[in-house]
């Protein structure tokens, strides 16, 4: 009779234990979360004291698990954040260390965060590349050096891949333009030298491509014209060279394009000034001759910034027509003559005139 008693009980025991095994996460995963947080080091805030116990998918600070398969999915450790544990600390988030490879081993995982925490050095482990589900790759704010994986291409569901103020020194690999899926791309602030790859336009996806502060070279890619969801290109402070192509201005939904501080020269083309561009920065180049009279209704600028350069003649009349202008710099170029009167000149100040070759009116000095 005890026997029949115990039964029900055991079979009951048996299920739970195996619910309970369930909905924990594998221990293969909480063993490489375990072996990734042994190689970093966070010493003001506590972070890592909730991971803790057997279950890595309940309550270990920015872990996260896929709801069917309970593998760890998220990893979204930020050093800049809002979360309590800042505002407790009254300070943002130091840690140094580097990124352990064991985290390869989490073979279901979508996002990687692992930002602004200034001090994580080493570099991004080769084998990034063989997560077949990582859609998120976030690293931007740290010291991490090295290359960035050459076979990055690998990752096609990869929509963000953001790298940026790091001390990387690495060529934009060949493959990075396999990611058919990119949306954003973030590499500023970096040590990265070479080319942009020719075939750049095969980022079809891609919605912000932000290079800035870099070691960039070459030519810009005309086939960068074929991305038509582009709304924000940043290649400023690099070494490009060249002509800017003229197919740029001819984008659908491009909004900002700064190309300052770099080597490029020749004439700008007449479409970036009736474009959809409305923040438009080419100063601190080597572009020279007659800025065109070529503006009108669909000239919207935000910001138009052509200061530093080696144009020459007067001011383009047409700028008058143009439906908005906000921030104009003309300065340092060889420009000669009367500024015209009239919106847009009325509400600019003589720092946007300045250091011309004989320009003269409101706001600057009376012509003679």
């Amino acid at each position: 009779m005890a026997m029949f008693s115990y039964t029900p009980l055991l079979a009951i025991l048996t299920i739970f234990i195996s619910t309970s095994a369930v909905r924990s996460c594998p221990p293969s995963d909480r063993a490489a979360l375990l072996a990734f947080k042994a190689a970093l080091h966070e010493p003001y805030l506590g972070i890592f004291n909730s991971w803790a116990g057997t279950d890595c998918c309940h309550n270990w600070y920015g872990v996260s698990c896929d709801m069917e398969s309970k593998r760890v999915a998220d990893i979204n450790l930020r050093g800049e954040s809002e979360d309590p544990i800042f505002q407790k600390a009254g300070r943002s988030g130091y840690m140094n260390g580097s990124i352990s490879p064991s985290i390869c081993k989490l073979k279901r995982l979508s996002s990687l965060t692992i930002a602004d925490w200034k001090g994580i050095s080493g570099p991004i482990p080769a084998c990034i590349t063989s997560l077949p589900f990582l859609r998120i790759l976030d690293l931007i704010g740290n010291r991490i050096s090295g290359q960035i994986p050459e076979d990055i291409g690998r990752l096609h569901r990869l929509a963000v891949l953001n790298i940026a103020d790091n001390l990387l020194t690495s060529r934009i690999p060949r493959s990075l333009t396999n990611l058919s899926g990119l949306m954003h791309l973030d590499l500023r602030n970096n040590r990265i030298w070479g080319s942009l790859p020719r075939d750049f336009g095969r980022l079809r996806m891609l919605s912000r491509a932000l290079l800035s502060r870099n070691y960039i070279g070459g030519t810009i890619p005309d086939s960068i014209s074929k991305i038509y969801r582009l709304a924000d290109l940043d290649l400023s402070l690099n070494r490009l060279s060249g002509e800017i192509p003229a197919s740029l201005g001819k984008m659908a939904v491009l909004a900002t394009l700064n190309l300052d501080a770099n080597k490029l020269s020749g004439e700008i083309p007449y479409s970036l000034f009736n474009s959809a561009v409305g923040n438009l920065n080419l100063s601190k180049n080597s572009f020279h001759g007659y800025l065109p009279d070529v503006f009108g209704p669909r000239s919207y600028f935000m910001v138009l910034d052509l200061s530093y350069n080696n144009f020459w003649g007067p001011i383009p009349k047409s700028l008058s027509q143009a439906s908005f202008i906000g921030h104009l710099d003309l300065s340092h170029n060889r420009l000669c003559g009367r500024i015209p009167e009239g919106p847009p000149f009325d509400h600019l100040e003589a720092s946007s005139f300045a250091y011309n070759a004989c320009l003269c009116g409101k706001p600057l000095g009376a012509c003679r």
